[in-house]
């Protein structure tokens, strides 16, 4: 009775609009306060316990740094002079500008583990500059939007920090070398579709009329975001910082490179940097400290242990409950966004991949495709909002073209079950 409460609390709230955070959050509470009414106040001692529990984790200590470090490269212009940088290597002509969309989305997955700050950065840049080569602005924001989603399988990834806190034996250097191959196979595949698209459609003819950057004098003006990455993640190589160390390391390099090198940043403009990542750092805080409170109820209700038994005794045998847990994730990824997904559904899902002697990591990757997928998956996709925003457009207007994209990242994902090889080679490589 009061496992079916819980749900049908949590279902109700999400209906009427509640963050997913407060729902999350009251629902447990409730379902502890239930559970626990014997103990009259007492057993609700347990809601700020696991509220405290649910923050107390160090790897956490790097969500606002690189949610910062999103922001921060958002105005120091580095977008653009990488931009220039791709253009002035891959030339003009139809379907160019959308590959260099995608190109500078994956770079810039490499600095930031931030989604929707990718999404502002290059949406900032490469619509404009889309809308003036001819391309449909609907067009430009799906580019874009899925594009963007390559920033969460690319190291360094707030999604592979959360899952790494939820789920032992899956450490962040390990998932972040993981998701690298996928990611760069991801854009890869979004290539295709895009640049397909745009020539099918005759898109872009102005583009070959637009000038081509001078490369050397590109080069030299994106050489200090170039360096980025391999400043962030050759450093967690070499074992000079933790990932967490790497967040902040990468703070200060992007706040080096706005106010001195490119002069983009003023002093003023670091309350505006400040209050933004420090809003969207708390609504993740704050959803992730909730959502223990929900686990928590889970857990001493005793809900996990039968839905796992049921769904092992299905008869589907294990590909069979791998194909019924993605189209799950994939209907419930149109709703919600992928840290909530990770928060509500991992506990659910860790005793199944125990069960089957699943690689942490491998389904760690697994679940960050489906996540990236739901970015960009209509009628809730953060990068697609961000985007759409931009351009103007209304998101239903994307519909036709996101949807070749959607496929083509899902290929993607069915080679990473299909060839676990593709996730768990680098890591293993790397000795983690």
């Amino acid at each position: 009775m009061i496992v079916t409460l819980l749900f049908v609390l949590f279902i109700a709230m999400m209906l009427l609009g509640v963050p997913i955070g407060a729902a999350l959050g009251l629902a447990g509470t409730a379902a502890i306060g239930l559970a626990n009414a014997d103990a009259q106040w007492f057993g609700l001692l347990a809601v700020p316990q696991n509220f405290y529990a649910g923050l107390g984790k160090y790897p956490l200590l790097a969500i606002p740094m690189f949610v910062l470090v999103g922001s921060i490269f958002d105005r120091s212009g580095v977008a653009l002079r990488l931009v220039n940088f791709a253009v002035a290597i891959i030339g003009r002509g139809p379907g160019m500008l959308p590959l260099v969309a995608i190109v500078v989305a994956m770079f810039l997955g490499g600095i930031s583990g931030s989604g929707p700050a990718n999404a502002a950065a290059v949406g900032g840049v490469m619509i404009a500059a889309m809308a003036r080569a001819g391309y449909p602005a609907a067009y430009s924001a799906s580019i874009v939007g899925a594009a963007a989603a390559t920033d969460i399988l690319i190291p360094p990834s707030v999604a592979f920090i959360v899952y790494s806190v939820l789920v032992p034996g899956a450490s962040v250097p390990a998932l972040f070398a993981a998701g690298m191959v996928p990611g760069i196979l991801a854009g890869i595949a979004l290539i295709v579709p895009a640049v397909w698209m745009a020539r099918q459609h005759k898109m872009g003819v102005l583009e070959a009329s637009l000038p081509r950057p001078p490369f050397w004098q590109s080069l030299r003006e994106a050489v200090w975001g170039l360096a980025a990455p391999v400043v962030i993640l050759g450093g967690m190589r070499a074992g000079w910082f933790t990932p967490t160390e790497a967040a902040v390391v990468a703070v200060f390099y992007g706040l080096f490179v706005g106010m001195f090198i490119h002069r983009t940043i003023q002093v003023r403009d670091l309350y505006v940097i400040l209050r933004e990542s420090g809003e969207l750092s708390a609504v993740i805080l704050l959803v992730v400290s909730l959502a223990g409170i929900f686990a928590y109820s889970l857990s001493t209700l005793g809900v996990i242990d039968p839905i796992t038994k049921a769904i092992v005794n299905s008869g589907l045998g294990e590909y069979g409950v791998l194909a019924l847990l993605i189209v799950m994730l994939i209907t419930v990824g149109m709703f919600l966004d992928g840290v909530s997904i990770f928060l509500i559904f991992v506990p659910l899902l860790l005793p199944i991949m125990e069960h089957y002697h699943w690689d942490p990591v491998w389904f760690g990757v697994i679940l960050t495709l489906k996540v990236a997928l739901g970015q960009f998956t209509p009628p809730m996709a953060v990068n697609l909002m961000v985007s759409c925003r931009i351009a103007n457009v209304r998101m239903e207007e994307t519909v036709r073209w996101v949807g070749w994209l959607l496929f083509a990242m899902f290929l993607v994902m069915v080679a990473v079950i299909a060839f676990p090889e593709l996730a768990l080679w680098l890591p293993r490589q790397l000795g983690y």
